[in-house]
């Protein structure tokens, strides 16, 4: 399924991005389920995403941040033969990336691997020209000069 966003574009300025999160969207739709994650929000503006990694050590994931988006990754070395022979494989033993698209001004604060599972924190963050900002008012007086008019504490 594709969509023509042409006449949007051609009205917008600067939602390039927009069109990358349709198109990742679409592409996603097709990928693999594994490995299972959950997204946690811990508040406002914090998120916890915590994979399924059993098998992998934290040399084998590689978590990375680029154009808004978090890409997380595994791969399995090869190791040879098992003591024993392989009856059954239940354990999934094969390399993964996962995508994640990350909202403007969000960052990764953290990753951490512990009994199989990869925690990886993000925080929403508040750029300074993001904030409100409180502008005075001038008044002009009787002969054309402009005083700062006086403001509420």
């Amino acid at each position: 399924m594709s969509s023509d966003f042409a006449p949007l574009f051609r009205t917008a300025i600067g939602f390039d991005r927009l069109a990358r999160l349709v198109d990742n969207a679409a592409r996603n739709q097709a990928a693999p389920s594994w490995p299972p994650y959950d997204i946690e929000k811990n508040g406002d503006d914090s998120y916890v995403l915590t994979m399924a990694v059993a098998g992998f050590g934290s040399d084998d994931i590689d978590v990375t941040v680029q154009d808004n988006t978090l890409f997380v990754s595994g791969r399995i070395p090869e190791t040879g033969q098992t003591a024993g022979e392989l009856l059954h494989r239940g354990i999934a033993r094969r390399a993964f990336e996962r995508r994640f698209a990350l909202a403007d001004h969000v960052e990764v604060e953290d990753a951490s691997l512990e009994n199989g599972l990869l925690s990886v924190s993000v925080k929403r963050l508040q750029p300074e020209k993001l904030r409100p900002v409180r502008i005075s008012i001038r008044t002009g007086n009787a002969q054309g000069r402009e005083e700062a008019a006086p403001q509420a504490a």
